[in-house]
């Protein structure tokens, strides 16, 4: 548990274990401490790294700025050389996954794979209007929690799970009435507006894993086909019976396919 310089700001890291580094980007809503259940499989062999970026978690707020995802790029730049990292495998989900994109096109010699999850290359006008219902609700704790949360989940896993849901609704209640979240999250929606990355997918080059979801009613599949379509050296999973939030509703699955992919042979083409 640590905190780095970036600029003027803050940012908080965690590291566990020892091997290959395993750098972990959050979804939009995540922290460090959303990867708890994660940290004993993926350190076991790894060198894994957890990291607030900023307006997240007990990373720095970035309060009266507007800013796009390309500053949270640079954080996770200096945060791999600061931490002098090699062969890095770099995994991303939903936002975190839009920042990992963007770090393999400008840094490709610094990602030796990558690993996208439930995300996109492009913020189109439908993603756009969510975001937007998203910042309307922002100051109200009920209003955010029924407008985000259970569009992240498949129905059948809310409905099973029904419990766990109330459970974790008492929490998510307290976090969505703190004004300064409320603040961080319209920051962090916003700044993934200008995303549109679709012309730059062919400048990565390491290979890639490509993680959808069948009932993703968030990034839907066709997102996650398209970036498989256009990032060459690229595989396409999809998980079947999952919605958005894939490490909860999928646990075991999810860290086999992030597991099995960072620990696979890269073998050259045959020619």
């Amino acid at each position: 548990m640590a905190t780095l310089e970036f600029k003027e700001y803050s940012i908080y890291y965690e590291v566990y274990g020892k091997g290959k580094p395993l750098v972990i980007l959050n979804g939009i809503m995540m922290s460090t401490a959303s990867w708890q259940m994660f940290i004993s499989s993926f350190s076991q062999k790894n060198q894994l790294i957890l990291v607030d970026m900023l307006d997240q978690g007990q990373s720095s707020k970035l309060e009266g700025m507007e800013y796009t995802q390309d500053i949270q790029v640079e954080v996770v730049k200096t945060l791999i050389e600061k931490l002098n990292l090699k062969d890095v495998a770099l995994f991303g989900i939903s936002y975190g996954g839009e920042v990992a994109i963007k770090f393999a096109i400008k840094y490709p010699h610094l990602v030796e794979r990558c690993l996208l999850f439930n995300t996109t290359a492009y913020t189109n006008n439908w993603l756009k209007e969510i975001g937007n219902a998203w910042n309307l609700a922002s100051t109200n704790a009920e209003q955010y929690y029924g407008t985000t949360i259970p569009v992240i989940y498949s129905s059948e896993f809310y409905e099973s799970k029904i419990k766990w849901m109330s459970d974790r609704k008492k929490i998510l209640l307290n976090v969505f009435a703190n004004p300064v979240f409320q603040r961080a999250m319209v920051r962090l929606t916003n700044s993934a507006n200008s995303l549109d990355e679709r012309q730059n997918l062919h400048k990565i080059k390491c290979p890639c894993l490509i993680v959808g979801c069948d009932e993703d009613a968030i990034t839907p599949l066709s997102h996650q086909k398209y970036l498989h379509e256009n990032i060459k050296n690229s595989s396409l999973v999809v998980i079947p019976g999952s919605g958005h939030a894939s490490m909860y509703e999928k646990p075991m699955l999810f860290s086999s396919l992030v597991l099995g992919f960072v620990h696979s042979l890269i073998i050259p083409d045959v020619v």
